[in-house]
């Protein structure tokens, strides 16, 4: 399958809100009651809702995520071997014990002194709204993690598959600092993975900031589109913005503006940070009279 990601135009650090926004945009343009007749537009439709299958929840977005990290771990030792089951994976995360009480590379490196059997570190994202990063403050989440299996005391049994840990979700309050920044991370000592027989791993918390309708994040700086008439593109003008301060300015358009080109505006981000506006065309569904001749005459003059 093509990386879900690229198809929707999306970073893999993307808020769920903002996936769910770049969906319904193009879902609605190339959908086949939009473009009767377009072989090419219905293969992009199909090719888009496919993605979004594999990203529609936290959970499907969860298992996609971890499905590409263990491929990129085994790719690193040469390519998954054939018939890697539930169970190689399941060590990987767990930090990679063969059998529970026993390291993967025991009767290697003797004469070195033992060291502690740790479970593996992992990473989990936490969505929050502007306002929950501006004001800050406990936020709670679920996330899955490998725990001490309970039936078998962490021995191995059935229950485990006899790796002496199970998969489980568990619920965890983070706090927030005010003002957080969108990829902040937050670490939680030994909320990782645990282990059969040792400390468990730390959990770091990445923090993703729905940039809202119209705005996302390239890396930790705001962009916000700004639909521009063709008119104004071509011949300047000034536009309105509502930036994510709550504030409304206007903004010169230089005459000849392409679709894409910037402007920063000092200190109308996020948090006070700087904003830079995209421009794009300003789309219409529905023409008047006078919009209808006014085109004619700029079709028949070549425009």
């Amino acid at each position: 399958m093509a990386d879900p990601y690229a198809t929707l135009g999306v970073s893999k650090d993307s808020p769920h809100a903002e996936i769910k926004r770049a969906f319904r945009k193009l879902a609605r343009q190339y959908h086949p009651d939009r473009n009767p007749g377009d072989s090419a537009a219905e293969e992009r439709f199909k090719s888009i809702q496919i993605a979004w299958e594999a990203l529609e929840t936290p959970e499907k977005r969860r298992k996609y995520d971890e499905e590409q990290q263990m491929k990129q771990a085994f790719g690193g030792m040469g390519g998954m071997p054939g018939g890697i089951g539930i169970e190689d994976m399941l060590r990987q995360f767990m930090g990679g014990s063969s059998r529970p009480n026993q390291s993967p590379f025991a009767g290697q490196n003797r004469g070195r002194p033992p060291q502690m059997s740790k479970g593996a570190d992992i990473s989990a994202p936490l969505d929050i709204d502007i306002e929950q990063a501006m004001s800050g403050g406990k936020v709670q989440f679920v996330h899955t993690r490998l725990v001490r299996c309970t039936e078998c005391k962490a021995n191995g049994c059935a229950h485990c598959t006899n790796l002496g840990v199970r998969r489980k979700k568990t619920k965890l309050t983070v706090n927030v600092p005010a003002g957080a920044k969108h990829g902040q991370q937050l670490k939680l000592p030994k909320m990782g993975n645990e282990h059969p027989s040792g400390e468990p791993g730390d959990l770091t918390v990445t923090l993703r900031i729905d940039a809202e309708e119209g705005r996302r994040w390239e890396g930790q700086h705001l962009i916000q589109e700004v639909a521009v008439p063709y008119s104004t593109l071509i011949l300047g003008g000034s536009v309105r913005v509502s930036t994510p301060a709550g504030k409304t300015v206007s903004v010169k358009v230089s005459p000849m503006t392409k679709i894409g080109d910037r402007k920063r505006l000092p200190k109308m981000g996020y948090s006070n940070s700087d904003l830079d506006i995209e421009f794009i065309l300003f789309e219409t569904e529905t023409l008047n009279d006078a919009q209808r001749q006014a085109l004619d005459v700029l079709r028949d003059s070549g425009l």
